[in-house]
């Protein structure tokens, strides 16, 4: 899968399940990374 620049997504795992992550990363000029907010308890536990 490619993210395209400026595309806010999400990885993350479901409760009862794994979750493996894998990233490869282009250098580029001009590029930042922004961690957005945090997933409470309780919206981890509805997923």
């Amino acid at each position: 899968m490619t993210i395209p620049a400026n595309v806010k997504h999400w990885h993350g795992a479901k409760r009862n399940s794994w979750f493996s992550h894998l990233a490869v990363e282009v250098p580029g000029e001009d590029t930042s990374n922004q961690w957005c907010e945090e997933v409470t308890e309780e919206e981890y536990n509805k997923l």
